[in-house]
């Protein structure tokens, strides 16, 4: 099964990576080799189904009424044991062929129908990206298909390949034991030995027949085909990877004759360790049997929480009272609580709910679903999940088996939420098909217990990670690939950036995420490109340069992206000069489009990520732009220019996309440079964006901290490649349009040619079916993808919900952040597709149509005021402060490149840091105490109050902290007490402050105020990925706007006031 290097597949050219695609392995080649023959175009590298492998994927059904029966034979082949931490692939739904789509409501506009059957795709490239719903094919040049790589595994009995992720405090990798011989001796009868149940044989009785397997491709995660724009069927291989994994059970299992749950979801387990070892006791060629055992298998003792349980549970929580008390707005004026607002709590059954998923990484807008589509129109609430799928966490379960357990008709991975009907089989919560439990899956290797499946860390974590077989690649797991690609323009040496750039990626080299493989590349461009040869041998660094900018080529190919640790010496030489090679150049043009075309033809062979850093307007080459920025039109809610002026860097991106290269964009510019148009570029390829406004090392140092803090952060924090996620929900729901960066590849499956852990996402729902009979419904997100140590992973996310059928439970359950984000995401494509006016009348729409229908279908009793529930108390006032955002405000501070950074941010933040942006928290800190304060690592943190964002909240003898997410400001009142502006700011009184008292980090000094101050704010910034500038203003201080604009309760020369703003929303909802 392996080569006898280790390397477990057979490489045409050892050592290079060449720009062939892997052809389908023949069919007797064994799962887990790989043979390279000749390149491929499109249509047959979309019927290519991956190396070794064995597919079998049915459709997915979550969305699509009745579970589709799978066709064809079902070859099991034993994937190599998995091993390490993995992302989430999620699946969406959409539409069933001929169905009618949800009725939009006031959020759900611009929803194209999409009249295509589930897990199809009209063209490879055929969907926008940012934006789930459909939208017209794109024509695009270059080769879409993924192209071969390279993967060094560990051999069978070598040592184990380690997760660079796993935090401390959690258990290290599983080591998977050597093969042993086919058949040995029968074991002796006795208790289960020690490791894991036996494994069958590796190996498929017979060649599987070729016509078989590519029958079962289509099959494997929903209908894989599709009719392309010839009219000729094109197989979709993302499609059949991420619905991959070892069939479950050998024979189709009857559907379930009801839907009605026997058992509602999971109960009460053990905790876990956060990884097991699971090895094979015996020969891994013999079925473990309950004959083995003398007493006979153990009988299944599964705790029933019966519906009549979950039922009676739902009404007796104290949640329930508080959740609808009626809350008049306009005089209860201090609503805001004085601690961080935290997700409700869905109202399950408690042993349900401790097994569901963290809030911080998967949430919904409602925690209590509407039974019906009708029921959710009435409310007048957004319906939708907001998911921060690659977080970093601490504790991270890490399963590695010789089995990943699924669903066979929705392909769902067995969670806390199944039911085990017995010893033997399980319900999936999805689409309620009853499935065999594997003999395998019957052996806990945590207790070493033989017949408890229902314990197993699988159904005890709603979050977990996979390591995946070899079924879930295209090809071999790609090299980490690093290409940094430099504006050396006469404006770019002029801000300084360079030398800042290239000293914190000197001082962060030995971090980037990698191993042996790693390889790195540079470009740097002006009216030219220039091309670094870092072969080895060289003594120095050899610069070539490309004058031909219209037709770009790469010179000298396969010296340009070296190996990191072999060429370090050249690569740091190369760091060190850089800075100084242009500091005399006068070339003031910029041939942005050029250069990236470049370095996507670099990279396209391997993948990887292109970081490109930009100073000004691109003004020669393809994807040149001019300037679009009128100042004095910037007042005019008709923002004629959020939309790109090009769709160049948009088809260069879905170019990358397909080759899985992602793009990230730094843009430092104190000019117009038309974000619009370059934020396309990430936007599409699943990259990031970073804007520095006014970047210049001199006359704005503060800026040079703030990019070497968060290009540490970018160059160091984990990074998964060659992903696609897919989001699951209980049939009867389905998702209809998705919020973030990446590619939409049919219709459902988001590609992610890299994924970060600081990448949020959200996606919009509708009831498409009555869930009638149901108690509760689950959702899962699963994200595939390669970790920077060459592992394929899996990591997924679970969330069940209650349903409900009356409206007043349906506000009991309303999240009210989750909502914001939700509406701020739709808000963003409504500026863009339409106008920015209209997206602000939606937003406010949106508070008057839930409130009045609260109003006039839940309260018995008409009050006068305005009324909300208790769980929608802050709904006006986060509407209100994201109308104040500067995505969303009117008026002429608002430059155009700062707008649409804004909505990038919110289109890719997570929600945490979405609200904060959006609604920033106040506090008062020149009278800090240690009561209530936190204890984190013998530092002790403060926990002030929070305060309403009034100036009526100052007082002139106080200093306030303003968290703003991305900026803090410190107040410091005209009476503020001497000994605070002495001990913490270091200065005798309040005339010594300067007037631009600008500083990355207070002055260091050893007295208690200092350190309680310093403590609380350098707590603060470390729960975020980029890093705060803290701005300390006084009255007279030219900031003092930028820190009353953020006061979101009191009226400025473009917006209302909150109290205004509510008598707005009364006038209308009394109508």
């Amino acid at each position: 099964m392996h080569s006898p290097d280790g390397q477990g597949y057979s490489p045409s050219a050892p050592g290079s990576y060449s720009h062939q695609a892997p052809a389908k392995a023949p069919p007797h080649q064994s799962a887990g080799q790989y043979n390279y023959s000749g390149s491929q175009n499109v249509s047959q590298l979309n019927n290519y189904q991956g190396p070794g492998q064995t597919l079998n994927r049915p459709p997915v059904s979550a969305f699509s009424g009745s579970p589709v029966q799978q066709t064809g034979p079902v070859p099991q082949v034993l994937p190599p044991p998995a091993l390490q931490n993995s992302a989430a692939i999620s699946s969406a739904g959409s539409f069933p062929p001929g169905a009618n789509p949800p009725v939009l409501s006031n959020w759900q506009y611009g929803q194209t129908p999409v009249s295509q059957p589930v897990g199809s795709q009209t063209s490879h490239l055929a969907h926008g990206a940012g934006t789930g719903s459909a939208q017209p094919p794109s024509s695009l040049s270059g080769n879409t298909n993924p192209p071969g790589s390279y993967q060094y595994a560990a051999s069978p009995g070598g040592p184990p390949l380690h997760n660079s992720y796993m935090k401390p405090g959690s258990a290290p990798p599983p080591v998977t034991q050597p093969l042993t011989p086919l058949h040995p001796p029968r074991p002796p009868l006795g208790p289960p030995p020690v490791g894991g149940p036996p494994r069958p044989p590796t190996a498929v009785a017979g060649p599987p027949n070729p016509q078989s397997l590519l029958n079962s491709a289509a099959n494997r995660e929903g209908d894989a085909t599709s009719a392309a724009s010839d009219g000729s069927v094109v197989q979709n291989s993302y499609d059949a990877i991420e619905g991959g994994g070892l069939m479950a059970t050998p024979h189709p299992s009857p559907a379930a004759p009801n839907l009605k749950m026997s058992r509602s979801v999971g109960y009460s387990y053990p905790a876990l360790p956060p990884g097991y070892q699971h090895s094979s006791p015996g020969a891994p060629g013999i079925h473990a049997s309950p004959l083995q055992y003398p007493d006979g298998a153990k009988h299944f003792h599964q705790p029933a929480l019966g519906t009549n349980h979950l039922t009676a549970s739902m009404g007796g929580l104290s949640l329930q009272q508080e959740g609808l008390r009626p809350v008049n707005l306009l005089q209860e004026r201090n609503i805001l609580p004085t601690t961080l607002l935290k997700a409700p709590v869905p109202n399950l059954h408690e042993d349900i709910q401790k097994l569901n998923c963290n809030p911080e990484l998967f949430r919904c807008t409602l925690t209590n679903i509407p039974q019906t589509q009708a029921l959710l129109n009435k409310a007048k609430l957004p319906l939708g999940l907001l998911l921060h799928p690659f977080k970093d966490l601490s504790q991270l379960p890490v399963v590695t088996s010789s089995i990943i357990v699924r669903c066979r008709s929705c392909r769902t991975y067995i969670n806390p939420f199944v039911s085990f009907l017995d010893q033997r089989r399980w319900k999936c919560n999805l689409c309620y098909r009853v499935n065999d439990v594997p003999e395998e899956f019957l052996y806990n290797p945590v207790t070493r217990v033989y017949g408890e499946p229902h314990k197993r860390p699988e159904v005890q974590n709603a979050t977990i990670e996979f390591m995946a077989p070899s079924e879930y690649m295209l090809r071999p797991p790609q090299p980490p690939v690093y290409l940094f690609v430099f504006d050396v323009s006469h404006n770019a040496i002029e801000t300084g950036y360079l030398s800042t750039v290239c000293q914190t990626l000197l001082d962060n080299l030995d971090l980037l995420p990698g191993n042996t493989r790693t390889k790195i590349g540079f470009i740097t461009f002006d009216s030219t490109i220039h091309f670094y040869s870092l072969q080895e041998g060289l003594s120095q660094p050899q610069m070539l340069i490309v004058s031909d900018i219209e037709d770009v080529f790469i010179p000298m190919p396969e010296n340009l992206l070296v190996n990191l640790n072999e060429n370090k010496e050249l690569i740091q030489d190369l760091l060190k000069t850089l800075p100084q090679m242009f500091t005399k150049s006068l070339e003031t043009q910029s041939a942005l489009g050029p250069a990236l075309q470049a370095a996507f033809k670099l990279m396209s062979p391997t993948g990887g990520r292109i970081t490109v850093f930009q100073t000004q307007l691109p003004s020669v080459g393809m994807g040149a732009l001019k300037s679009r920025e009128e100042p004095n039109q910037r007042a005019t809610a008709k923002d004629i220019h959020l939309t790109p002026s090009t769709d160049f860097y948009k088809k260069l991106a879905l170019d990358c996309s397909g080759q899985q290269v992602a793009v990230d964009l730094f843009l430092l510019s104190g000019q117009y440079s038309d974000l619009a148009s370059l934020g396309c570029i990430s936007r599409y390829s699943a990259g990031s964006v970073y804007y520095y406004q006014s970047y210049h090392h001199k006359h704005n140092p503060v800026q040079v901290e703030k990019l070497q803090k968060e290009l540490k952060r970018y160059l160091t924090r984990k990074i998964g490649f060659e992903a696609v996620m897919r989001i699951r929900c209980t049939k009867g729901l389905s998702i209809h349009t998705f919020h973030g960066n990446f590619f939409v590849r049919s219709t459902d499956l988001l590609s992610l040619p890299n994924v970060n852990p600081d990448a949020g996402y959200a996606v919009q729902m509708s009831v498409e079916e009555s869930l009638t009979d149901m108690q509760v419904v689950s959702f899962q997100s699963a994200l595939l993808y390669t970790s920077s140590k060459g592992e394929r992973r899996i990591r997924v996310h679970t969330m069940c919900l209650p349903v409900v059928t009356t409206l007043s439970d349906v506000y009991l359950g309303a999240d009210v952040q989750a909502i914001t984000g939700l509406l701020a995401n739709m808000a963003v494509d409504r500026s863009v597709s339409a106008t920015l006016s209209d997206a602000r009348d939606a937003l406010v729409n949106a508070v008057i149509d839930s409130l009045s229908a609260y109003r006039s279908s839940v309260l018995s009793i008409q009050q006068p005021g305005l009324t909300a529930p208790h769980s929608l108390r802050l709904f006006p006032l986060y509407i209100l402060a994201l109308l104040k955002q500067k995505a969303f405000q009117t008026g002429t501070n608002t430059r155009l490149d700062e707008r649409i950074f804004t909505m990038c941010q919110v289109k890719n933040q997570p929600l945490i840091y979405l609200m904060l942006m959006t609604h920033p928290s106040l506090y008062r800190v020149d009278n800090l105490t240690d009561e209530g304060a936190l204890n984190i690592n013998d530092r002790t943190i403060p926990q002030p109050p929070l305060l309403q964002l009034s100036v009526e909240k100052l007082s002139r003898d106080g200093a306030y902290l303003m968290d703003a997410g991305s900026v803090m400001f410190l107040w410091i009142g005209k009476t503020c007490g001497q000994s605070f502006i002495n001990q913490v700011l270091g200065v005798p009184n309040y005339g010594s402050i300067p007037q631009n008292m600008v500083c990355t980090h207070l002055p260091e000094l050893e007295t208690a105020e200092s350190i309680r101050t310093r403590a609380f704010i350098s707590w603060l910034r470390e729960q975020r990925p980029f890093f705060p500038i803290l701005y300390i203003i006084k009255d007279e201080s030219p900031l003092k706007s930028s820190f009353l604009q953020n006061m979101i309760e009191d009226r400025t020369e473009s917006a209302l006031s909150y109290y205004e703003f509510l008598l707005h929303i009364q006038q209308q909802v009394n109508k």
